[in-house]
């Protein structure tokens, strides 16, 4: 009967028996820590996030009167944006 049986092992397969890794491989390869990536493989066709701005806003503190934020946010969702636009023509004039 044992002529029969199946065997349930897979084979065992050197890992000395892979071909080796290119400079080009490597270069194309994905990095990852743990199951975070950190550099996607290049030749991708997915680029995450915004693209870059050439001149990206700067986050600033800013204490404004209680009428005047009211004001702005009365009219909806875009407010910071609306400010920015109204600084930007005041700094023009």
């Amino acid at each position: 009967m044992a002529g029969n049986e199946k065997p349930t092992k897979t084979p065992w397969v050197d890992p000395d028996d892979a071909p080796e890794w290119t400079a080009d491989v490597f270069e194309r390869a994905e990095v990852r820590d743990g199951e975070r990536l950190v550099r996607p493989a290049t030749g991708t066709l997915t680029k995450r996030g915004r693209p870059k701005l050439e001149q990206p806003k700067k986050q600033v503190t800013l204490r404004l009167d209680q009428d005047v934020i009211e004001r702005l946010r009365s009219g909806g969702p875009g407010w910071q944006s609306r400010v920015n636009e109204i600084l930007k023509k005041a700094v023009e004039a």
